[in-house]
């Protein structure tokens, strides 16, 4: 074979390789996405679960707050609870890139099930970070954790 018809047949490879590669890329979400919120009461614990397709967000940010307030107009979430926690995924998002969203739930729910937790609500959607809220009755201990396998967020609130 001579030079040219290598150098052809090497720019094809690479060519055919680049081209697999953004395909796969693109075929994969590279945001998180929110499909299912999930409640379970413990002998110890409340335990929320945030389910997502796609990668698994960053270890997420979660702090105890005064108050809730949705994110952008910063007007407050009305939530019942004495005690109030906010975890933030990112990336992370409730909706796809056309704005159709992944999770088709509630976006605010009380929690009568649960012995702490009096409820959740989605306190922020924008710009790839996702923002959610507890309400619950007692001061206690929480974790947050970021599962594999499938893809998800758990928090843990102390009964």
């Amino acid at each position: 074979m001579n030079t040219r018809l290598r150098a052809v047949a090497v720019l094809f490879a690479v060519f055919t390789a680049v081209l697999t590669m953004v395909s796969t890329a693109s075929a994969a979400p590279s945001t998180p996405l929110l499909t299912n919120v999930r409640v379970g009461a413990h002998a110890t614990y409340d335990r929320i679960v945030l389910d997502f397709t796609g990668p698994k967000p960053t270890i997420p940010f979660a702090q105890v707050v005064p108050e809730l307030v949705y994110d952008g107009s910063g007007k407050p979430v009305d939530l019942p609870g004495t005690f109030f926690y906010q975890v933030v995924a990112w990336p992370g998002a409730a909706h796809d890139d056309n704005g159709n969203p992944t999770y088709t739930g509630p976006r605010k729910f009380t929690t009568p099930q649960l012995a702490n937790v009096q409820g959740f609500a989605i306190t922020g959607d924008f710009e790839g970070q996702l923002t959610v809220g507890l309400g619950y009755r007692r001061a206690t201990w929480q974790t947050v954790t970021v599962l594999e396998n499938p893809t998800r967020v758990v928090i843990d609130i102390g009964v």
